[in-house]
């Protein structure tokens, strides 16, 4: 069944934890200057909000219609049928960052040999019922991995919430 991965911006502290536990399962040495999968960022709000900050952060979205996928003149990317993630085979990439191009998130990243490297959601994990490492850590929630149907029906809920207390608060 497939995936979507969910952030709520609202939970996210920016502690990095997700980002961390990413280079921990993927084996990411920035040392060596490997680049990592997930990054996060502070996003400055303004003087009107609550908070002067936000945090966000960012690795490959797995988009439904993946952009990259089209522009590989290889091949090497593909969505996996089970879980729906925008999955890689870099045996046969040629670096020319077609993917990185196409891709609205810069989520592909290039290893030492030049070639094409990116967060595949923990794959490995999911198919053995496990989270996504990066899911496992957040303290609040923040990043969730969720069905697409699950989706659906919170986004239903998020709206039916919403009308609720306009008509309420009328």
């Amino acid at each position: 069944m497939s995936k979507i991965f969910i952030l709520d911006t609202t939970r996210c502290i920016g502690c990095s934890s997700c980002a961390i536990a990413c280079m921990d399962q993927k084996d990411i040495q920035l040392d060596e200057g490997d680049t990592p999968f997930r990054v996060c960022f502070t996003v400055e709000q303004g003087c009107d909000n609550d908070s002067p900050f936000s945090y966000l952060t960012m690795a490959c979205m797995h988009c439904e219609d993946a952009p990259c996928i089209n522009s590989c003149p290889t091949g090497c990317l593909k969505k996996d049928i089970e879980t729906g993630f925008t999955v890689y085979d870099n045996s046969n990439c040629i670096g020319c960052h077609s993917c990185a191009m196409a891709c609205p998130f810069a989520a592909p990243c290039y290893d030492k040999e030049g070639k094409m490297v990116k967060c595949d959601g923990c794959i490995d994990r999911v198919r053995f019922g496990l989270e996504p490492a990066c899911v496992r850590v957040c303290p609040y929630d923040a990043i969730q991995l969720v069905t697409k149907e699950e989706y659906e029906n919170e986004q239903k809920y998020k709206k039916a919430k919403l009308l609720a207390y306009m008509a309420f608060d009328k």
